[in-house]
């Protein structure tokens, strides 16, 4: 196809093949390290931080680049999905990658892409990010596993640190069914000597982790062991920390965003040291303060209070439910959740009914969303009764017009419907839209 357009970039990409959990015959990294061998192995050409997890680590890869950024260095930052835009994914110095770019990019690599079977569509985006990197001769790259770690395209890249956050169950059809077999997953971007920073985890993931570090005889940093921190006041804003006899402040609510900026911290500290950059205390402390991730525990609004959350898996939903009891302590609960047709909405659900003074069910756009009316058997076989609604705007009509000025609104289940929901509140209070993709037919 020809492409002249953001419009034709993005039909573009979207329009090769997703990973297919099915084909295990085209499960390696083959294919795409051709493809950058002839691209002139632009992911060679920077060092980079490669953060894999179940839960955090966008927030963590955030969390690193805001720091390294305020450090002085030209950063990338490479992360997945996004909210409203294409664009959020490939980031240069903290900006989006422009429509332009893209276009440009997509026109020139065409060719490439075209002439490698099998290719994926995140394999594509994925070796696109590399070259946007490379081309604009970043210092330092953080990039964020999609899925797993050991097949994942972002491990086509010999990373300087590798960082594994938070382990719990997620895309079991692939991963495994058990935190062991998702831990050797996770933890297949650790390479012969490498440093390894891991946040807390449950001893399943954990055991297999030190396993294969030992087996790689790799140096594992722990964080809650080798970093500890301790808390400090915390507000709507969000919440201080200390770390070593230092003082930090971050933007974000819930004590699990404290491990995801202390595991940031620890990343850092082993990328400087394998790469020979240079980052200040101050660096550190202006990162974090300043970092900006949409969607995650925001508080979009008072009276009643609106906070949207991304939580995806039943220990995400524990998290958020600490985190709302901690920061709204007196507000009843009104949820609107969605969630996509892969992840476990059972256990979900299991968390989040008993808290629900209410809870509306809705589909997001993307085409693996679960129909609201699935969502509300789901949740009566765990004897709870929710409200189908046709779409967020309308859900968002009634949780407002059935709340009270303390009453909590929390969208969650799934980040599609997250992007949904900050574009219907902008829209309903006449805010300014971010950048927001147009809709792709296929």
């Amino acid at each position: 196809m020809s492409i002249n357009t953001y419009l034709d970039a993005l039909t573009y990409f979207y329009s090769y093949a997703h990973y297919n959990p099915a084909d295990t015959s085209n499960w390696n990294l083959d294919r795409l390290k051709g493809l950058l061998a002839r691209l002139d192995d632009p992911h060679k050409q920077f060092p980079a931080l490669l953060i894999a997890g179940t839960k955090g680590k966008g927030s963590t890869a955030a969390m690193a680049e805001s720091i390294l950024r305020h450090a002085g260095y030209k950063t990338g930052l490479y992360t997945s999905p996004h909210l409203h835009s294409f664009r959020e994914r490939i980031r240069l110095d903290g900006e989006a990658i422009s429509e332009e770019q893209v276009v440009v990019l997509a026109r020139r690599l065409q060719p490439y892409f075209d002439t490698t079977p099998h290719l994926t569509a995140f394999e594509l985006i994925t070796a696109v990010a590399f070259v946007a990197f490379a081309e604009a001769k970043i210092e330092a790259a953080v990039l964020e596993v999609g899925l797993g770690g050991r097949l994942d395209a972002t491990n086509a890249v010999e990373p300087a640190a590798a960082v594994i956050t938070s382990i719990s169950y997620d895309h079991m059809q692939v991963l495994g069914n058990t935190l062991t077999l998702i831990a050797r997953e996770k933890a297949g971007i650790i390479r012969p000597g490498a440093l390894v920073i891991s946040a807390p985890q449950y001893d399943e993931a954990m055991r297999m982790i030190k396993e294969i570090c030992q087996d790689k005889q790799a140096r594992l940093v722990l964080v809650g062991q080798d970093w500890q921190w301790q808390p400090g006041p915390f507000t709507m804003e969000g919440q201080a920390f200390s770390v070593r006899g230092h003082n930090y402040c971050l933007p974000l609510m819930g004590e699990h965003q404290v491990v995801n900026a202390v595991t940031a911290m620890a990343a850092v500290e082993g990328f400087v040291e394998r790469t020979g950059l240079a980052v200040t205390p101050e660096a550190v402390e202006t990162g974090l303060a300043q970092v900006n991730w949409l969607g995650r525990l925001e508080l979009l609004h008072r009276s009643p209070y609106l906070v949207v959350d991304s939580a995806m898996n039943g220990d995400s939903a524990e998290k958020l439910v600490q985190a709302l009891r901690r920061h709204f302590p007196d507000s009843r609960c009104l949820f609107i959740f969605g969630a996509s047709n892969d992840h476990p909405i059972h256990d979900m659900l299991k968390v989040l009914l008993p808290v629900a003074g209410q809870m509306f069910v809705v589909a997001s756009r993307h085409p693996r969303a679960e129909k609201p009316e699935k969502l509300a058997v789901l949740a009566a076989e765990l004897g709870g009764q929710v409200r189908p609604m046709p779409d967020v705007q309308a859900a968002l009509a009634s949780a407002l017009a059935e709340s009270g000025p303390n009453d909590l609104i929390c969208v969650t289940g799934s980040l599609f419907l997250v992007g949904d929901a900050r574009e219907a509140w902008l829209r309903r209070t006449g805010l300014p839209l971010p950048p927001i993709d147009p809709v792709i037919v296929s």
